[in-house]
């Protein structure tokens, strides 16, 4: 058996483009020869991915194609075109909705990406969704055979080092909240903002916000949250945009405080980031959050920005409270092994192999 993988982009930094990675890696320590093909890559990546136009040059009988389902694109019909066996893998799909007042395109491409998942139904062998949440809009979609591969978490590079220049500006005495993801709407960016501002307003002068995440494509998001920033009055915030990857470990470093609230997300990657980060984590229950949370970290379930503003300063002014859960947050890293998904993938493989 020969393992594949298909994507729409190869992004640097993106959860999906480093989850087929770790996949690729495993797989080849398996003996398992396995490449990633895509239409769109970093430039980084172009040592260690094909076109995926090139498929049938690499194509064998008894291969197995894995496809990361995201949005809709022209991977799509070619991957439906193979002989092999298929498998999709589903990130979920940002409901269109969204998008309307900031990128239309985007809520185009998110419309008829949900819409063209239907159309994988009849064409694929397994379809897995890297949640529950995930796997029950499958299922919800006519899916026959469904299943669950938890995303794979690359915690290794949380071993590099504070970037210096970042530990002397920000390294001061201030308490830092940290918000990890793009700044896109579906995120509710704003509302971290107000739950920030009580905070800061009511509880500690002396705090820092940092929005670490990429805002291209949404300009008009970003300077909404700008122009919300100055209404509110709150001071020291940081939208850092896209950042290298030293950076980004650097402000997991350098915070006291995960906070989220989004309201959808079809995992959450940055929650078990948040947890190997030894960071509390305070988290809207929205979608797939609670499950990501694995019983851990501390859910809110109503937006009320005063409560979270309490919330974050209990945690952060009692330290028996903060150690247990960040002690409960450690121990549910384990869902996130790759021995264990490594483990679950190879009984799917196998099972289409019987």
């Amino acid at each position: 058996m020969r393992v594949h993988q298909f994507l729409t982009s190869f992004a640097y930094g993106d959860a999906i483009g480093n989850e087929a990675a770790e996949i690729r890696d495993f797989l080849r320590r398996q003996g398992i020869e396995s490449e990633i093909f895509c239409l769109f890559h970093h430039p980084r990546y172009a040592a260690q991915v094909h076109n995926y136009l090139e498929y049938d040059r690499f194509a064998a009988p008894d291969d197995v194609v894995i496809f990361h389902f995201s949005i809709g694109s022209p991977v799509t019909k070619k991957f439906l075109r193979l002989a092999a066996r298929k498998v999709i893998v589903y990130h979920n799909i940002t409901p269109h909705h969204f998008f309307l007042d900031y990128h239309r395109t985007l809520a185009k491409d998110c419309y008829k990406g949900r819409i063209e998942l239907k159309s994988f139904v009849p064409h694929v062998d397994l379809a897995l969704g890297d949640s529950e949440y995930n796997r029950k809009e499958l299922e919800e979609a006519g899916f026959p055979r469904t299943g669950v591969l938890p995303l794979v978490m690359d915690f290794d590079r949380f071993d590099l080092p504070v970037v210096p220049v970042l530990r002397r500006l920000y390294d001061d005495g201030k308490t830092n909240i940290l918000t990890v993801g793009r700044i896109i709407p579906n995120k509710c960016v704003e509302d971290v903002l107000k739950a920030f501002s009580v905070y800061q307003r009511q509880y500690n002068p002396d705090s820092r916000l940092f929005l670490v995440g990429e805002h291209r494509g949404f300009e008009r998001y970003l300077a909404a949250l700008q122009d919300l920033v100055t209404r509110l009055g709150v001071r020291h915030v940081h939208f850092t945009g896209h950042v290298p990857q030293a950076e980004a470990i650097s402000y997991w470093k350098l915070a006291h405080l995960y906070l989220h609230l989004s309201e959808h997300e079809g995992f959450c990657a940055p929650i078990p980031e948040a947890y190997r980060a030894g960071l509390p984590v305070v988290a809207f229950a929205a979608a797939a959050v609670p499950e990501t949370m694995a019983g851990a970290g501390l859910q809110v379930h109503r937006k009320d920005f005063s409560a979270i503003a309490a919330l974050i300063d209990t945690v952060l002014s009692t330290p028996a409270l903060k150690g247990q859960v960040v002690a409960g947050q450690r121990q549910a890293l384990a869902t996130y092994t790759r021995e264990r998904t490594g483990a679950i993938l190879l009984d799917y493989l196998r099972s289409l192999a019987a």
